[in-house]
């Protein structure tokens, strides 16, 4: 567990979906408004990858990516900074799985584990989904501290459902840096 004190900055992963409405501008304009916070500055976007929903079936493909930040909030911060981008975007909670103009979530915060009624790290569902997994392998870098790197190549080796996450595009956002070459 990572002991570092929350004013320091750490690396955090997030991912990043939408299905609803012009899928890449959503996802861009989520990007750009967390570069514009103060506390927040943006590393690194994964390839789009247009993905097959997964749990509730009757809708829109999915667009998929991930990201690598730097910030000084603390996990539980940076997730309420994520929820208000959301609702400024349109997303609406309506159908667990369904349908949304976007959704971001905290999938790793400098190596943290933690366990509220708010939130867990990492996030308790990632390994699971090769809809995370695969744009995260994009910008995980080979020889991350915390064994990220592996743990994310470990659970894509043996994950079922990867034909069900296709390359979409390359990320477009006009601040991208350069792709780690996983």
């Amino acid at each position: 567990m990572n002991t570092t004190p929350p004013s320091e900055l750490s690396e955090a992963y997030i991912a990043l979906g939408a299905n609803l409405g012009d899928r890449e501008a959503t996802l861009m304009q989520a990007i750009t408004a967390l570069q514009e916070h103060p506390a927040i500055e943006v590393l690194r976007c994964s390839n789009l990858y247009e993905t097959d929903p997964v749990g509730y079936l009757d809708q829109p493909c999915f667009v998929n990516m991930a990201l690598a930040m730097r910030t000084s909030l603390d996990p539980e911060a940076l997730l309420t900074v994520m929820l208000d981008i959301e609702l400024r975007l349109g997303r609406e909670r309506t159908i667990r799985f369904g349908p949304r103009t976007v959704d971001l979530d905290l999938l790793w915060a400098g190596g943290r584990e933690m366990n509220t009624p708010l939130l867990t790290l990492p996030h308790p569902r990632m390994m699971e989904r090769a809809f995370v997994l695969v744009p995260l392998s994009d910008i995980v870098p080979e020889g991350e501290p915390s064994g990220l790197y592996e743990r994310i190549h470990g659970a894509l080796d043996t994950l079922d459902g990867k034909e069900g996450v296709r390359f979409w595009k390359t990320c477009t956002w006009h601040s991208a840096s350069a792709l780690s070459e996983n």
